[in-house]
């Protein structure tokens, strides 16, 4: 596994195997890395003759300085795990090297990041979208893969790409679970034991919403219901439950009529904030 912690050599490297007619999918990720994140390896490394892996925990996504601070950085052992799936390459730049000065470019997505994570976090897509360009820029893989729990990022980053005509293929890599339903997140290892349980709820708040909703209960009763859900648990806050189209995020009044309705969900447990998903078809 080649590691490479500066651009030119990455690119160096990178265009010797292009020249030699291989495929390159990247994944790119803010490492404390877990089988979530192998998960899309695995099939970054199915679909590619070159897999390359970046570990760089960006600070222009950050609203909360705090949440930077306390972002886990596990670089030894992500190591150790990305060579279990046979990772070829990972890039870990420093920011002096991804950010040689302060950056002035801001993205604006209208609807898309006004919603949801962005009314909660504003400029946090921004940062997301100025770092992944980057990425994009100096791997310039031929297909990138993310993962579906952060599925308002990958609607972004599908329009970032069509609008800046990045020449490549996005895939959406289904969230992987614990065997009791809570989506891996790197932020889990934030929580403590009690607060690992309280963590469930969103799930099973999400698993009630699709029953109802199913059923034909109204969105308004059901958010009602899901509020109800996390509520119970002390030191669990709820930020937002939305039912929204799955390709533009706008919200959805009729579940039936919907094309590909999507449950997004974000809430605290303790200072640690999560956010889930689910499709209802």
């Amino acid at each position: 596994m080649e590691i490479f912690k500066e651009i030119a050599p990455l690119k160096a490297f990178l265009n010797t195997k292009k020249g030699q007619d291989s495929t390159v999918g990247f994944v790119p990720t803010m490492g404390a890395l877990h089988e979530g994140h192998l998960s899309i390896l695995r099939q970054a490394k199915m679909e590619n003759d070159i897999t390359v892996c970046s570990i760089y925990v960006n600070p222009t996504q950050f609203n909360n300085a705090n949440d930077l601070l306390k972002y886990p950085r596990t670089f030894d052992k992500d190591t150790e795990l990305l060579k279990k799936v046979d990772c070829d390459v990972v890039f870990c730049p420093d920011n002096a090297e991804m950010y040689r000065e302060a950056s002035l470019l801001k993205f604006d997505f209208g609807q898309l990041d006004k919603v949801m994570e962005g009314k909660f976090r504003p400029g946090h897509f921004s940062g997301v979208a100025l770092v992944v360009s980057k990425l994009f820029n100096i791997v310039q893989p031929h297909n990138a893969y993310f993962g579906q729990k952060d599925w308002q990022q990958f609607t972004i980053i599908r329009k970032l790409v069509d609008e800046l005509l990045f020449d490549l293929t996005l895939h959406s890599v289904p969230t992987l679970r614990e065997t009791d339903g809570l989506a891996m997140s790197s932020r889990n290892q934030r929580l403590n034991e009690i607060q690992r349980q309280h963590a469930l709820v969103f799930y099973q708040a999400l698993d009630a919403a699709k029953t109802a909703l199913l059923a034909g209960e109204q969105i308004q009763a059901v958010q009602t219901l899901v509020k109800g859900i996390v509520e119970q648990h002390a030191h669990v806050t709820l930020e937002y439950f939305e039912v929204a189209e799955s390709k533009n995020l706008n919200p959805v009044e009729n579940v039936m009529a919907a094309d590909n309705p999507i449950m997004c969900i974000a809430g605290f447990v303790g200072e640690v904030r999560l956010i889930d998903n689910m499709f209802l078809r």
